[in-house]
């Protein structure tokens, strides 16, 4: 299974997403805003998949978006959002992110989105 870092700022949410993910055998680390999560990457330099929040305090998505995709090429990045404009920032990342999954959303989109994330 894949290592996953999810950073979103939303506590709910994120335990909400990582339980699931856990379920699904893998393994989950989690961010509270763009910065830790860029952090996070840094220190432990073997994800498989980086899940973000576009819309965060300190660092947003699109940002860590782009650091990451420069600091560590092979990862894949899935973003979400629940704005429609912050959907549209996310175009200049087309080759950079997979998709953008749009909130709210099931528990089955989101394990679906990521599967389709980790297969891309």
């Amino acid at each position: 299974m894949a290592k996953i870092l999810i950073a979103e700022d939303e506590e709910s949410l994120r335990r909400f997403v990582s339980r699931a993910l856990k379920m699904d055998g893998h393994e989950v680390d989690e961010a509270a805003d763009g910065a830790n999560g860029l952090d996070q990457l840094r220190l432990e330099k073997s994800y498989d998949l980086l899940l973000s929040d576009i819309r965060m305090p300190v660092m947003d998505g699109i940002e860590l978006a782009h650091l990451a995709a420069a600091e560590f090429p092979e990862l894949k990045i899935l973003l979400m959002t629940g704005y429609a404009e912050q959907r549209e920032r996310a175009e200049s990342l087309s080759d950079v992110v997979v998709d953008v999954v749009s909130k709210p959303f099931t528990l089955p989109d989101i394990r679906g989105a990521v599967a389709d994330a980790l297969t891309a």
